[in-house]
């Protein structure tokens, strides 16, 4: 479609989501989250961070992640979200509510390794 890759697109429902992403952005992102096999945490890496999911995920989305403060992370209220969307809020937060940005203490590729976890419900420790 010429002329749209300018267009922004929301992301995430509600007051306070991540700042809008362009078409371009969402398909580079999504690019990336398709191709990042080869970027899959260490085993041992992989069991921290499903650690984390549980324990500091689960602090304010419920500790089996089925809601609390936060919205549930279950592969249900996770359908149909594109991934790159998922991995941003994990990464940056959510301006206005009480999700922290992750960026600190994720990779990009970490951060798409949880993401694809919780849509597949593949987070059992």
């Amino acid at each position: 479609m010429a002329g749209s890759e300018g267009r922004v697109l929301p992301v995430g429902p509600g007051p306070g989501g991540p700042e809008p992403l362009t078409r371009a952005a969402v398909v580079a992102l999504t690019l990336c989250t398709f191709g990042a096999v080869a970027d899959e945490p260490p085993e041992e890496r992989q069991v921290e961070l499903v650690r984390m999911l549980r324990h500091d995920c689960g602090a304010c989305h419920g500790l089996r992640l089925d809601g609390g403060l936060g919205p549930p992370l279950t592969p249900e209220t996770l359908a149909g979200v594109a991934p790159a969307v998922l991995e941003q809020v994990v990464l940056e937060g959510r301006r206005g509510t009480p999700m922290p940005p992750w960026k600190a203490l994720l990779s990009p590729g970490e951060a798409r390794w949880m993401v694809r976890a919780m849509q597949t419900g593949g987070i059992d420790e």
